[in-house]
């Protein structure tokens, strides 16, 4: 391993840099975007059952008993309770806007690490085309095992750029498909929430 990053050169170490942070952005957000945390199924029913009832005091304390988006979003439409459709509505927009983007956060890091590993992978390329062309213009009769450092540093680099980003992308799909999913989840909760909220008065 060390043995291919020496002869990739100097932009290899960079290269490794955003290969450790694209694994630990994709391991941090597939943790933080599961579903049992997001929308706990067990939540979930005890607030229909709670709203089903009419028994707002007792559902706004389970939300503040909860510490998961949804609970947050729950929490500040029921706070509305008695109040018109469109400012119940509204409230919960307001709220599921700024829990949609904490979800969201980091994930266009993602995105931003596989450009650069790209272009780090070029860099190197060039750099390595470089140190072809200066042995070739200093010497007049060229030595092949001359040209061998920077034609491994133009190919290592390149494929070592590929590799993290190629990977990442991957990452990136995954996350921003999950991340949308449990949004969508949850606006359609909010909205049902709302419905028996308006049933009760």
């Amino acid at each position: 391993m060390m043995d291919f990053i020496i002869r990739g050169g100097i932009f290899m170490y960079p290269i490794l840099l955003c290969s450790i942070l694209s694994l630990a952005i994709f391991l941090e957000k597939v943790w933080s975007l599961r579903r049992s945390r997001n929308i706990p199924p067990a939540f979930l029913g005890e607030i229909i059952a709670l709203l089903n009832q009419d028994s707002m005091h007792q559902a706004l304390q389970l939300c503040q008993d909860n510490l998961s988006p949804l609970s947050r979003i729950f929490m500040s439409g029921i706070r509305e309770h008695g109040k018109k459709r469109e400012i119940i509505k509204e409230r919960l927009e307001e709220v599921g806007r700024h829990e949609a983007s904490r979800l969201e956060r980091s994930v266009d890091i993602l995105t931003t690490i596989a450009s650069v590993s790209t272009l780090l992978g070029l860099l190197g390329t060039i750099s390595g085309m470089i140190k072809i062309f200066s042995v070739i213009s200093s010497e007049s009769v060229v030595n092949p095992s001359n040209l061998a450092g920077g034609i491994s540093e133009a190919l290592y680099t390149t494929a070592a750029g590929l590799t993290v980003a190629i990977p990442t992308i991957l990452f990136h799909r995954y996350v921003s498909s999950k991340s949308d999913a449990l949004i969508v989840e949850m606006e359609e909760h909010s909205m049902h929430m709302i419905d028996l909220i308006k049933e009760k008065e």
